[in-house]
C-alpha cells in the first residue's frame, strides 16, 4: 500500500513539473521567421486567420491554407476576418475536411504535397502550438516547420495558475498534448516497426 501511495505521489510531481515545463515552453516568444513555402492557419480564433493573412501579404509564404474550416463559411467571410489583405483573394485556399488538431496536419500535408512544399509556417494559438506541431512532424516528416504562436486575446498568462480559466485550458491542453506525442512519438514507431519486422519475417 505504501508502494502504491508513493507511487502516485511520483506520478502527481511528475505531472505537475510537466505542466510547469509545458506552460513555460507555451509563454517563450518564437524565433524569428525566414521565408517557407506556405503558411498554414488553424482555425479557432479570428487572431490567428489574421496573422496568417498579414505573413502572407509580407510574401513569408506563396500561399496560405486555412484548415479546418466550417462548411457553412465562404471565403469572403474568411477574408473579413482576415481584414481584407490584398493577396488573399490569389493566394489563399480554405480546407473544410478537418475536424480536429490530427485532421488538420492530415489536411495541411495533402495540401503542401500538392503545391510540392517543403517548409511551412504554423499558425495557431500558443497554448496549441505544441500539439499542433507534433501532429504536424507526424504527418510531414520531410517538411520543415516554422511556429507563429499567437497569444489569444482572452487568455492572460500571468499568474495562471490563479485564473480558472487558464488553469483549465492549459491543464486540458497538456493532457491532450501528452496524448498527442505518446501515440505520434512512441506508439505508432513501435506499431510500424513490428509490422515491417512481421512482413520480413
Amino acid at each position: 500500500m505504501r508502494t502504491f501511495s508513493s507511487l502516485l505521489v511520483l506520478a502527481a510531481l511528475g505531472y505537475g513539473a510537466g505542466l510547469l515545463l509545458f506552460v513555460d515552453h507555451v509563454q517563450k516568444p518564437a524565433p524569428p521567421l525566414h521565408h517557407a513555402d506556405g503558411i498554414v492557419a488553424l482555425t479557432g480564433g479570428e487572431l490567428r486567420v489574421d496573422r496568417a493573412a498579414a505573413l502572407l501579404e509580407k510574401k513569408l509564404g506563396r500561399r496560405l491554407l486555412i484548415t479546418g474550416v466550417d462548411l457553412s463559411a465562404t471565403k469572403a467571410d474568411i477574408k473579413r476576418l482576415a481584414h481584407g489583405k490584398s493577396r488573399f483573394d490569389c493566394c489563399a485556399d480554405l480546407g473544410f475536411v478537418a475536424a480536429d488538431t490530427h485532421g488538420n496536419a492530415q489536411e495541411s500535408a495533402e495540401w503542401a504535397a500538392e503545391h510540392g512544399y517543403t517548409s511551412l509556417i504554423v499558425v495557431t494559438a500558443n497554448y496549441h502550438m505544441p500539439r499542433a506541431l507534433t501532429e504536424f512532424s507526424a504527418a510531414m516528416p520531410g517538411v520543415a516547420l516554422q511556429p507563429f504562436p499567437v497569444q489569444p486575446e482572452n487568455l492572460d498568462l500571468t499568474h495562471w495558475w490563479k485564473r480558472p480559466h487558464a488553469l483549465r485550458l492549459l491543464n486540458s491542453e497538456y493532457v491532450k498534448f501528452l496524448a498527442s506525442w505518446t501515440m505520434n512519438v512512441v506508439v505508432w514507431p513501435l506499431l510500424q516497426k513490428a509490422d515491417a519486422e512481421g512482413k520480413a519475417a
